[in-house]
């Protein structure tokens, strides 16, 4: 996986003051998204020891509320896999510590994907790591940036299509549940 950067003590992107992993790769290619330098997978760093050391580093601070993932898209197939492995670890490790994720995906196409075509190994085992990857997070902030349905005072999201779910509420009762701020 590649990053373009973690930013550290950040309060645009979840509550409380949080550190942010902005990974590189997006498919979606939101017009007008705010971050286009973040779509192209093979830009930015190596996410490294180095790098998970410093957000670990960032975790163990008692005034860090958690971390959110964002970019590009975390949920990028070149992301998956180092992306699932963080997100287990932060949860092992910090279990306090609250994961948001931003993501182009919809909850819908994360949890339910619609399949047409035949069995096809590679596609369900990355479908499947989406999943896993969206179940340790507490709020998935979903959907793409749509320009007419921008809205400055939508709080966490960039246009009013996108929802603020609660994860774990949206897990337990079996539909959608929006996050508020507790």
């Amino acid at each position: 996986m590649k990053y373009h950067d973690i930013t550290h003590a950040d309060m645009l992107n979840g509550t409380g003051l949080r550190v942010c992993l902005w990974c590189s790769g997006c498919n979606h290619h939101c017009k007008n998204c705010q971050n286009p330098i973040t779509w192209d997978p093979n830009d930015g760093a190596k996410f490294d020891t180095k790098a998970k050391n410093e957000i670990f580093d960032e975790l163990s601070k008692d005034y860090i509320s958690g971390i959110t993932l964002t970019g590009g898209d975390p949920l990028n197939e070149n992301n998956l896999e180092s992306v699932l492995n963080l997100v287990n670890e932060i949860r092992l490790s910090y279990p306090e510590k609250t994961i948001w994720l931003y993501s182009g995906f919809t909850w819908e196409q994360i949890m339910y994907p619609v399949v047409t075509d035949d069995f096809n190994p590679e596609r369900d085992r990355l479908m499947k790591m989406r999943r896993e990857i969206v179940k340790q997070c507490d709020v998935l902030v979903d959907g793409r940036y749509e320009e007419d349905k921008r809205d400055v005072t939508y709080h966490w999201a960039g246009s009013t299509n996108q929802r603020v779910i609660d994860v774990k509420k949206t897990l337990e009762q079996g539909s959608v549940v929006l996050w508020e701020n507790q």
